[in-house]
Protein backbone atom coordinates (compact mmCIF):
# COMPACT_ATOMS: atom_id res chain seq x y z
CA UNK A 1 0.00 0.00 0.00
CA UNK A 2 3.08 2.34 0.56
CA UNK A 3 3.95 1.71 -2.57
CA UNK A 4 0.42 2.87 -4.14
CA UNK A 5 0.98 6.02 -2.08
CA UNK A 6 4.23 6.91 -3.58
CA UNK A 7 3.11 5.97 -6.66
CA UNK A 8 0.29 8.15 -6.72
CA UNK A 9 2.91 11.11 -5.36
CA UNK A 10 5.29 10.25 -7.68
CA UNK A 11 2.57 11.08 -10.54
CA UNK A 12 1.32 13.95 -8.72
CA UNK A 13 4.78 15.32 -8.99
CA UNK A 14 5.16 14.83 -12.54
CA UNK A 15 2.02 16.31 -13.19
CA UNK A 16 2.33 19.67 -11.28
CA UNK A 17 5.61 20.00 -13.26
CA UNK A 18 3.87 20.04 -16.56
CA UNK A 19 1.34 22.39 -15.21
CA UNK A 20 -1.76 20.13 -15.00
CA UNK A 21 -2.89 21.60 -11.42
CA UNK A 22 -6.12 19.81 -11.08
CA UNK A 23 -4.82 16.24 -12.23
CA UNK A 24 -1.92 17.24 -9.51
CA UNK A 25 -4.22 17.65 -6.70
CA UNK A 26 -5.98 14.60 -7.26
CA UNK A 27 -2.82 12.42 -7.36
CA UNK A 28 -2.09 14.21 -4.72
CA UNK A 29 -5.02 13.75 -2.44
CA UNK A 30 -5.43 10.25 -3.17
CA UNK A 31 -1.81 9.58 -2.01
CA UNK A 32 -2.46 11.38 0.66
CA UNK A 33 -5.35 9.04 1.56
CA UNK A 34 -3.40 5.65 1.07
CA UNK A 35 -0.08 6.77 2.86
CA UNK A 36 -2.55 7.45 6.07
CA UNK A 37 -4.71 4.63 5.47
CA UNK A 38 -1.27 2.26 4.97
CA UNK A 39 -0.13 4.09 8.65
CA UNK A 40 -3.28 2.86 10.34
CA UNK A 41 -3.39 -0.47 8.80
CA UNK A 42 1.23 -0.67 10.48
CA UNK A 43 0.01 0.22 13.57
CA UNK A 44 -2.28 -2.14 14.06
CA UNK A 45 -0.65 -4.81 13.35
CA UNK A 46 2.17 -3.73 15.34
CA UNK A 47 -0.39 -3.62 18.60
CA UNK A 48 -2.00 -6.86 17.09
CA UNK A 49 1.81 -8.38 17.20
CA UNK A 50 2.54 -7.00 20.06
CA UNK A 51 -0.86 -8.57 22.10
CA UNK A 52 -0.38 -12.32 20.57
CA UNK A 53 3.69 -12.61 21.40
CA UNK A 54 3.79 -14.13 24.65
CA UNK A 55 6.33 -12.40 26.61
CA UNK A 56 9.50 -13.43 27.05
Amino acid sequence: MLQWALLFLLIALVAAVFGFGGIAASFATIGKILFFVFLVLFIVSLISGAVRRPPA
